[in-house]
C-alpha cells in the first residue's frame, strides 16, 4: 500500500498577526493533488491540526473540507491531536466522519487503528498516539525528582501504551506507528510550543522499538529522520512559521509498504507558502532599496537587519512597510550597539546593564524606565531564539 505522510498543519496559525490562511488553503490543494496524483491508499495526520485550543472558525472549516476531499474517492484518513489542539475538538466530529473513513484520535486510545485499504485489499495496523501530556495519560509522573528521572518515566509510559497497541500487529498486516512527541536527537526550531518541561517531555528513541515498519511522527517541523530502531521520521510542516525556519525546504512522505516488508520512502517537496527570508543590510537603508528595486524575494515575508550610523524615523519604517508589504520586523543596528554586543561578550556584565549604559550615553544621562528595559530583554531573547534556529 502506499502511504502520505504529513502533520502540523497549524491551521489558524498568524505571523505577526499576518494570516496565513490563503497559503493553508493552498497547502490543502497541493496535498490533494499530490495524494491524488502519487495514488496513495491512506493518509496519516501526526498532529497539530491547529495552531491553539481555540481556533477560529475558519480554520475548522479548512480542515473538515481538506479531510472531505482527502477522503472523497474512499482513501482513509487517520489523525491524531498534537500539543497545540484541544483533543475533544479534534475528534468531536468523530461520529460525522467515521462512515468516510476518517479516524480522528484526539486522546489516547486502548486499540490499534485498523484500516483496509481497498486498492490493494491489505490491512493496515496503526499504534497511534496522539500527544501525551500528564493530563491526556490522566497520570501524574511526578511533583518533584531530578529531570532525567522525570524524563524516563514519561519516556517510559509512552513506550509501554505504544507497546500495548503493537500488541495487535500481525504477520500480514502492514504495521505502523504514529505519534506527536518530542523524541531525543530531533531538531527544533522556534514555532515549535515546547512539549516538554526542561527536558522532562522527551521520549527515548528506544520508545518506538514496537516492531512498527514506519514511525509517523508530528511536532517537530523540520522534516527529518531520527535514530532508533526501523524508520522514524517527522514529516515537518507544510509552511514555514517562524524566521528560524527561513531556507527550509518543506515537504511530506510517501511510502510503499507491503506486509513484513521494508518500506520505499519517497520525500515530495511542497511548493506552497510564502518564502520566510532574513535580510542583514549591512550598507544601511540604500542596500535595502536597491535590494527592493531588483524585486529580490519579492513574495518573502521579511526579517530586516540594517545597519546605520543615525536614528531611523518612524517615516522611514513606514515608507519601508509601504514599499513592500512582506516586511515583519525592521531592526536597525547601530555600531553602539554592535560595540555593546561584543563589550557583553568580553566582559559578561550582564546585558541589562549594558542597555542601561548604552542608553544614558545616547540620552545625555537619563536612566531607561523598567518597562523599557524588559522589553529590551526580550527583544535580546527573541533574537537569541532565532540565532538558535539558525543554528539547527
Amino acid at each position: 500500500m502506499r502511504i502520505l505522510h504529513t502533520g502540523d498543519w497549524h491551521f489558524g496559525k498568524t505571523l505577526e498577526g499576518r494570516s496565513r490562511l490563503r497559503e493553508q488553503e493552498d497547502f490543502v490543494d497541493e496535498l490533494v493533488r499530490i495524494a491524488n496524483e502519487q495514488q496513495a491508499d491512506l493518509i496519516m495526520m501526526a498532529g497539530d491540526v491547529y495552531d491553539s485550543v481555540n481556533p477560529p472558525a475558519a480554520a475548522e472549516q479548512l480542515f473538515y473540507e481538506a479531510c472531505a476531499r482527502l477522503t472523497e474517492n474512499g482513501r482513509p484518513l487517520v489523525a491524531i491531536s498534537g500539543n497545540h489542539d484541544q483533543p475533544e475538538r479534534v475528534s468531536s466530529v468523530s461520529p460525522l466522519v467515521a462512515r468516510q473513513g476518517i479516524t480522528l484520535i484526539g486522546l489516547p486510545v486502548a486499540e490499534a487503528v485498523t484500516v483496509r485499504v481497498s486498492r490493494t485489499g491489505e490491512i493496515a495496523k496503526i499504534a497511534a498516539l496522539p500527544y501525551p501530556s500528564e493530563s491526556r495519560l490522566n497520570e501524574l509522573l511526578s511533583a518533584e525528582g531530578k529531570e532525567d528521572e522525570l524524563r524516563r518515566a514519561y519516556s517510559a509510559r509512552v513506550g509501554m501504551l505504544m507497546g500495548k497497541l503493537a500488541q495487535e500487529f500481525r504477520a500480514d498486516t502492514v504495521n505502523l506507528a504514529m505519534s506527536h512527541i518530542y523524541v531525543l536527537g530531533g531538531l527544533e526550531c522556534d514555532s515549535e510550543r515546547p512539549i516538554q518541561v526542561g527536558g522532562a517531555y522527551t521520549v527515548d528513541p528506544s520508545a518506538l522499538s514496537i516492531r512498527a515498519q514506519y514511525t509517523a511522527l508530528g511536532h517537530l517541523h523540520r522534516p527529518q529522520a531520527v535514530k532508533g530502531d526501523g524508520i522514524i521520521r517527522y514529516s515537518g510542516s507544510p509552511l514555514a512559521y517562524s524566521f528560524s525556519e527561513a531556507g527550509q525546504s518543506k515537504s511530506v512522505m510517501m511510502l510503499d509498504v507491503v506486509p513484513g516488508g521494508l518500506p520505499s520512502l519517497e520525500e515530495i517537496h511542497l511548493s506552497c507558502g510564502r518564502p520566510l527570508v532574513r535580510w542583514k543590510a549591512k550598507g544601511g537603508l540604500e542596500e535595502v532599496y536597491r535590494w527592493l528595486d531588483e524585486g529580490r524575494d519579492a513574495e518573502a515575508f521579511i526579517d530586516l537587519e540594517v545597519s546605520l550610523t543615525e536614528s531611523m524615523s518612524i517615516g522611514e519604517i513606514q515608507r519601508l512597510r509601504k514599499s513592500r508589504d512582506g516586511f515583519v520586523h525592521i531592526r536597525p543596528i547601530y555600531p553602539e550597539m554592535e560595540q555593546a554586543e561584543l563589550q557583553y561578550e568580553r566582559s559578561g556584565m550582564p546585558v541589562s546593564e549594558l542597555f542601561r549604559k548604552f542608553y544614558q550615553r545616547q540620552s545625555g544621562g537619563a536612566e531607561p524606565e523598567d518597562e523599557l528595559i524588559q522589553l529590551f530583554l526580550e527583544l535580546v531573547e527573541e533574537d537569541e531564539q532565532a540565532k538558535e534556529g539558525d543554528a539547527e
